[in-house]
């Protein structure tokens, strides 16, 4: 019998990309799991944590511990996310009835380039992808939840697959929490500097391991005209497949 995991979808993806969700369940699968997603399940609360709104987010969490109660592993395709409800949240149940259900959680959710990289290390996954490639390093993939290497790891091992940048490019691409609603000039710029970059190096794609850079890149990108796409992680990894089927 195959093991179950459970599929958590960050509420970009299950609003603006639903091809990410179903691609993150044809790769968990291609492991050998079971991919169980939860219905009743909704968002984890981080845009209310981030702007101020700790009892909102404390509610929206408490749903959420509930809904994921149990010991399976559970896996998104979201950085920033994961790195949310393993780190900040800890704030919201310190010392609380539901302490310990909360680190129980924390404990067994992580990101899909995680969860590969324990069950997989080699990170092959015989993928393919023709195309050069900029990583964009999502903010709390370095900063709080460090999975950059996996990701990088992961990239390496797909066939055809040039990755033009590694070791730099660390910036933020405007997406920042809020600061494309608050601040929407730093965030443009920001996105304009990532952009360009991109552009120097000659990449077709910019990937990333969170959808909402992605979104803010691709909004950047579609204003402008620009001739390069955006693309996550696990539907750059699912491309091969999907380039059968059709």
């Amino acid at each position: 019998m195959k093991k179950e995991v459970d599929i958590f979808i960050p509420c970009s993806v299950d609003l603006f990309s639903e091809n990410i969700a179903t691609d993150l369940i044809n790769v968990v699968e291609s492991l050998g799991f079971k991919a169980r997603y939860r219905e009743n399940q909704t968002c984890c609360g981080e845009l209310l944590y981030t702007n101020g709104n700790f009892d909102e987010a404390k509610r929206v969490m408490e749903k959420f511990i509930e809904d994921f109660k149990g010991e399976n592993p559970v896996i998104s395709c979201s950085t920033k996310c994961v790195s949310y409800i393993k780190t900040e949240c800890a704030n919201l149940f310190h010392n609380t009835s539901n302490h310990n259900s909360y680190k129980n959680l924390a404990k067994r959710v992580m990101d899909i380039t995680e969860f590969i990289h324990h069950v997989r290390p080699d990170c092959n996954l015989n993928a393919e992808f023709p195309f050069k490639v900029f990583f964009q390093s999502n903010c709390h993939s370095i900063n709080r939840y460090d999975v950059k290497q996996e990701s990088l790891l992961l990239l390496k091992n797909i066939k055809g697959l040039t990755l033009v940048n590694e070791d730099e490019d660390n910036v933020c691409c405007g997406a920042g929490g809020l600061l494309e609603l608050y601040n929407k000039y730093v965030s443009d710029e920001l996105a304009k500097r990532k952009v360009e970059r991109a552009i120097s190096l000659g990449a077709d794609y910019i990937t990333s391991t969170d959808n909402a850079c992605l979104m803010r890149l691709q909004s950047y990108i579609n204003k402008h005209n620009i001739n390069l796409k955006t693309i996550h992680i696990v539907s750059l990894l699912r491309y091969s497949s999907k380039q059968q089927n059709d």
